[in-house]
């Protein structure tokens, strides 16, 4: 155990009051050697409120001193939630700090908080912030404003809730309306707003792509590699040599074949399969051997790692890997021979492994194949397809059965499945949005899947048993309280998840055999949606402890290294073990330290990723909208807040109903029904019903949708012979900007008409109208990845 986590578990376990570093120090027992240490880390530890020194010079650990370490959440209104990083209990909540306690910390700073009032039957504990331990919006993208003497940025991001001022030295040549991005020189103080200088002049707001800059500069997404890790993927062969063919069993007779998206191009994974007379089947999959090319520590792994994944933006990819490597070298192109690392596994009748072997090995892709030419084999049964490809449809055909054998194994074990359509934004030439494709998995996406799935099992299995340094892909249990909380949706349908007694643990047969028994029925949407929010978010650890979504043991990512990094460590791993069967002891003690950084790491960098790839999808997606004001929709209730409803439309976009537009009652929230009732009519909006809406407001700036119940508010058009294509909503301190989009349903390309609607309040009709729909935030879904 390394000195760091000494001191904390002496502190948190063995030393029942602050202590001073003196007694720190005799209690742990130090060498010589390790006291030279000793100081250093003690401050280390104080600088990032591990422990926290009080005013007498004394050490103590925050959660046992009425304080909270963590992320600062802030919301739009000007308070905010710190998340705790440790929790004393499970029934710990967050903090939440009114605008008058924040201590000019803002939107994710890392701070610490003191404990002022302790939470009850669920509601939040209050507090306030006395220390900020680490800035996180060091650099802000916003739209820049200016008078002649000074300037002031309005950041994109609402949750930062406060201007930059700019200096008019800081200009750099900004003008009024143009998306800039800031950074700050001065942190905000009590009565000051924080200063910046504007550092990158991105656009003027609806020029062509400078919506999509926006998002990639504020998640500070790297566009271009470093010139030396340029550098060292250029220098990289364009061909395998049969050098290195030497200590790699060669598979180049068999008909590997990739099967991807039709626009894909970094390959990673092939597949090859074989029945076998007593019913099983020999199945290899072949993984691009990123870490032959790769090597630990190089310019091209420092980036990678830096870069945690690649990010797929609506209208890009953003590679972890220069194109040299992700689309050349590496890329499992047919045609080519490749250097693959293999999991080559022996599968019985019933799905079961009977043997396996991980090995480096040379491949040659037979052929390149997509989903949706496989769909139309396999499931559609295309004549001339099946034609073209007779000499591989008995393999496929052997797929297809292979995939039922893994399936119907994983769901005997309890193994959850939520069918989560994809929706997918295609655009013109100009980015402008065109049509939204909802995508439901496919047969062949099914079969990919499965193959995969089997293949990250063994090689986590593998590693774990052989007691080596490792990465794995986790997911952990729910919590006691989630599962009290579904128990509580689940008791109005006569359902129930049973908690083992000893440790409030729940088994994921059970969750699984809920949603069995709703299947099909009025309630399976409501109960699907609630099951999936009270998962964890899986992410990488270098312990495995398992899989709960997957209802499996081991799990690691172990197929996809050109696009993650983790993936890339989990060969790189394997590799050293292929000589010896293990790994040094020297290199373990390394690896300790070592593979924990990099999975907390990875775990943030695909966070990051994720919302980015939201982010300009749901920005495409309300952009594209903006034809539609005005018109009707089907829809179901995904969300229900004390301030409304939100409904999305069966093209998966998202709108909120605002609770005053509802006009016939006024309504209660009932947070365990997950339901609006009116208070007279006694009218029940619950999850997961259908509802018929109307799109009364598309605002693109502020990325939300506003939409009103048909037969339950008021929406009044003026009059205009042309639809109109996008409003953004008006602003006192800026000019009005109107901006337009041709109608994708007409064809309409001329510049249309300004048209504007109005919407009253609910109750009081009498009321003043407003001029639109007004921005009241937007829910955010916490899906879990596997």
């Amino acid at each position: 155990m390394r000195l760091k986590e000494r001191i904390l578990e002496y502190m948190r376990h063995e030393a029942y009051k602050p202590v001073s570093d003196e007694d720190l120090a005799e209690g742990l027992h130090l060498t010589r050697e390790e006291l030279v240490e000793f100081w250093n880390v003690i401050e280390e530890l104080e600088k990032n409120a591990e422990i926290i020194k009080t005013r007498h010079d004394k050490y103590g650990i925050p959660e046992l001193m009425n304080l909270v370490v963590g992320k600062l959440s802030m919301t739009s209104k000007g308070f905010g939630f710190v998340i705790p990083e440790v929790k004393k209990s499970e029934t710990d909540t967050d903090v939440f700090i009114p605008a008058s306690l924040l201590f000019s910390a803002m939107h994710n700073d890392r701070v610490v908080a003191r404990v002022n009032e302790p939470g009850s039957g669920g509601r939040a504990r209050e507090g306030e912030i006395i220390r900020i331990v680490k800035r996180a919006n060091t650099k802000i993208v916003g739209t820049f404003e200016s008078s002649q003497s000074f300037g002031f940025v309005t950041p994109d991001d609402p949750k930062i809730g406060q201007d930059i001022f700019i200096s008019k030295k800081y200009f750099s040549g900004a003008k009024i309306g143009t998306k800039v991005v800031v950074e700050i020189i001065e942190w905000p103080q009590a009565r000051r707003s924080a200063e910046g200088k504007i550092i990158e002049v991105l656009g003027m707001i609806g020029d062509p792509g400078v919506d999509i800059l926006s998002v990639i500069r504020h998640y500070d997404l790297p566009l271009e590699f470093p010139d030396k890790v340029q550098a060292a993927a250029d220098r990289t062969e364009a061909k395998v040599s049969a050098e290195e063919y030497k200590g790699r069993r060669d598979r180049r007779n068999f008909h590997v074949v990739t099967i991807d998206g039709d626009d894909a191009k970094d390959l990673d994974d092939g597949v090859y399969v074989e029945k076998r007379p007593n019913g099983g089947f020999f199945l290899g999959v072949y993984i691009a051997d990123v870490s032959y090319y790769v090597k630990e520590n190089s310019p091209l792994d420092l980036e990678a790692r830096e870069r945690g994944t690649s990010v797929y933006l609506v209208d890009r990819v953003i590679p972890m890997l220069p194109q040299r490597l992700s689309n050349g070298i590496c890329s499992l192109n047919a045609g080519e021979d490749r250097l693959a690392m293999a999991a080559e596994m022996e599968i019985g009748s019933d799905g079961q492994i009977s043997s396996y072997e991980i090995l480096p090995t040379v491949i040659h892709v037979y052929r390149r194949l997509t989903y949706n030419l496989v769909k139309k084999i396999v499931a559609d049964h295309d004549e001339q397809l099946i034609n073209d490809n007779t000499d591989i449809l008995p393999m496929l055909n052997d797929l297809v059965k292979l995939r039922e054998i893994l399936k119907a194994r994983r769901t005997r074990r309890g193994s959850i499945d939520f069918d989560l359509p994809e929706v997918k934004v295609k655009l013109d030439e100009q980015g402008k949005p065109v049509n939204l494709i909802k995508r439901e998995g496919s047969l062949a996406e099914s079969i990919i899947e499965e193959c995969m799935l089997v293949a990250n099992e063994t090689v986590a299995e593998h590693m774990d048993r052989k007691q080596q340094p490792f990465m794995y892909r986790v997911h952990e249990q729910p919590t006691a309280a989630k599962i009290d909380k579904l128990n509580d949706l689940l008791a109005a349908f006569s359902l129930h998840i049973n908690k083992n007694s000893e440790d409030d643990s729940v088994t994921p047969a059970q969750l699984q055999e809920v949603l069995q028994k709703v299947a099909g029925k009025p309630e399976e949407k409501i109960i699907s949606t609630v099951s999936l929010r009270s998962m964890k978010q899986a992410r990488y650890d270098a312990q495995s402890l398992g899989h709960f979504g997957l209802a499996a043991k081991y799990y690691t990512h172990f197929t996809s290294p050109i696009r993650r990094y983790p993936d890339l460590i989990v060969h790189r791993l394997l590799r050293e073990t292929f000589k010896t069967g293990t790994i040094m002891e020297p290199r373990r003690e390394k690896l300790k330290v070592l593979l924990p950084e990099i999975a907390t790491h990875a775990s943030q960098r695909e966070r990051i990723a994720a919302e980015a790839e939201r982010e300009t999808v749901d920005m495409k997606k309300i952009e594209y909208m903006a034809q539609f004001v005005g018109d009707e929709f089907e829809g179901v209730i995904s969300g229900v807040t004390a301030f409304g409803i939100f409904a999305e439309l069966e093209n998966g976009v998202e709108g909120l109903i605002h609770v005053s537009s509802m006009e016939n009652d006024y309504y209660q929230y009932v947070e365990e029904k997950y339901a609006l009732v009116g208070e007279r009519t006694g009218k029940v909006y619950r999850l997961g019903e259908p509802v018929t809406v109307v799109l009364v407001n598309a605002n693109i700036e502020e990325r939300n949708l506003d939409f009103i119940l048909k037969g339950n508010g008021v929406y009044i058009p003026v009059k205009s012979k042309k639809k109109i294509i996008a409003e953004v909503k008006p602003d006192k301190k800026k000019p009005q900007q109107i901006i337009h989009q041709p109608n994708a349903l007409s064809g309409e390309t001329k510049k249309p008409k300004k048209k504007t609607g109005k919407w009253y309040n609910a109750v009081d009709k009498k009321a003043k109208p407003k001029k639109d729909g007004a921005a009241y935030g937007k829910r955010k879904n916490k899906t879990t990845k596997k």
